[in-house]
């Protein structure tokens, strides 16, 4: 039954509204794509508060309490004061690099499962650069070093990448291996070259002049001398590898959103037959993203490095390190986008961080926050969020249309619709959707015989 006149109306003001305010249309595509996670987050607090309370002996009431003491302990041990914010930073900037690693892999439509190992050749390449050139001035020593471990990080990505394109090997295994190597690899370095002498599976401290300052210090340095000075500057750990970190999102969204580059590689991950037959270098992007992938955990490592006692490099340390494995989690949870990989970093972070605390002193198994960061990914892969929309009535926001909006692997019939919609439309690539997705248009027809060229091609 068609709707009245004044109801059509209605609509399409509100469209024409939408559409002619670019702004709100960005805010409502954010919020959009981080209902889910938040979704997924809630979903697993209210799991881990029940297996507290299964857990914990006492009375009902007892349980209780104590599910309700573990996360305002869980949050004041990692965002409570500015010095434990300052301790859960420290994790945070490298879970954002290391996150815009494996978001940039999967907008390709690969999984970088070889985070961790890029961290490792990043830092142990920096590493190397400081101890064979210690007299060098900082101001040329530090950017030696970044760039050193972003090129080492570039390399060992970049493997990946050729032998996906041009040998058709699978990137999970080859990162799972090429991850051991560099464990490995890194561990005899540690052990013998460069071990310092008299000490054990450890290298020397890279040079002051290499260190980079802490942000409490720096201020203090700076526009502490006509602002109010902080007491004890020192105990705040963060440094200013964090406010790098950040730049590397504002990057990593530039990259993603408003290059050619970026466009090509959401494609060849929505669909592979799309992007080939829009005439798209896939094996030339292939490579390319993996190595920017490892460029940005080879930084990671290097950071770490520079910025956190006690500048040295440690044996056996890169093969028990989360970090590269929890920022898979870290961009699922921010579906590759920059703001939801800053959140889902800080999520991450703060309970590694504050989990201590929550063992320590609300005496709950630290184990809890694995289970946590567990059910979130399980939240996010069963997709509870669509599923519930869908059984509600509308009048509670629920939503009965199918939509088009794809998954990390993309299903094939939505990718082709997409892209024939970007070219029945003629838009630009920075008005498409981060994840890939464009605007509804009303030109059903052309989409759907679009989409079958393009599947007989």
């Amino acid at each position: 039954m068609a709707a009245p006149p004044e109801q059509r109306s209605a609509t399409n003001i509100e469209h024409t509204t939408t559409r002619s305010n670019p702004i709100i249309s960005r805010f409502s595509a954010i919020m959009r794509s981080l209902a889910r996670p938040f979704f997924a987050v809630l979903l697993a607090i209210i799991a881990g508060s029940i297996v507290i309370i299964v857990t914990s002996p006492g009375s009902p009431a007892d349980r209780f309490n104590s599910a309700i003491s573990a996360y305002q302990t869980l949050f004041s041990g990692s965002f409570g004061d500015p010095q434990s914010l300052s301790y859960t930073l420290v994790r945070v900037g490298p879970l954002i690099l290391t996150g815009i690693s494996v978001a940039l892999a999967f907008r390709a439509g690969l999984f970088n499962i070889g985070a961790a190992g890029q961290v490792a050749v990043g830092a142990m390449t920096a590493g190397i650069i400081a101890f064979k050139a210690p007299t060098l001035p900082g101001i040329v020593l530090v950017p030696l070093m970044i760039i050193g471990s972003m090129l080492a990080g570039a390399v060992w990505g970049g493997l990946v990448g050729i032998l996906k394109a041009w040998r058709g090997a699978h990137e999970v295994v080859t990162t799972i291996m090429l991850n051991w190597i560099a464990f490995y690899f890194t561990d005899y370095l540690i052990d013998g070259p460069f071990k310092a002498p008299q000490q054990a599976t450890q290298t020397s401290s890279i040079p002051l002049q290499a260190q980079l300052p802490l942000i409490a210090v720096l201020y203090n340095q700076t526009l502490g001398s006509f602002l109010p000075k902080l007491d004890y500057p020192t105990s705040y750990f963060t440094d200013v590898s964090f406010l790098l970190a950040l730049v590397a999102l504002v990057i990593y969204w530039f990259i993603t959103s408003r290059t050619t580059f970026g466009y090509e590689i959401r494609v060849i991950g929505q669909n592979l037959k799309a992007a080939r037959y829009a005439g798209i270098p896939i094996k030339r992007d292939l490579f390319l993203v993996m190595a920017l992938a490892g460029a940005f955990s080879g930084l990671a490592g290097a950071f770490r490095l520079m910025g956190q006692p006690p500048y040295q490099l440690i044996g056996s340390t890169f093969s028990i390190d989360p970090t590269g494995f929890d920022a898979i989690g870290v961009a699922l949870l921010g579906r590759m986008t920059s703001i939801g990989i800053l959140l889902g970093a800080l999520l991450f972070g703060g309970l590694r961080q504050g989990g201590t605390t929550m063992q320590l002193f609300a005496k709950i198994p630290g184990d809890l926050v694995y289970i946590i960061q567990a059910l979130v990914l399980f939240s996010i892969a069963s997709e509870f969020l669509p599923v519930i929309r869908r059984t509600l009535p509308s009048w509670l926001g629920g939503s009965k249309r199918p939509t088009l909006e794809p998954t990390l692997a993309g299903s094939p019939a939505a990718s082709i619709a997409s892209l024939a919609s970007v070219e029945s439309t003629n838009l630009p690539a920075d008005e498409i959707d981060t994840n890939g997705s464009v605007p509804a248009t009303d030109d059903t027809a052309h989409v759907e015989g679009h989409s079958d060229r393009v599947e007989e091609g």
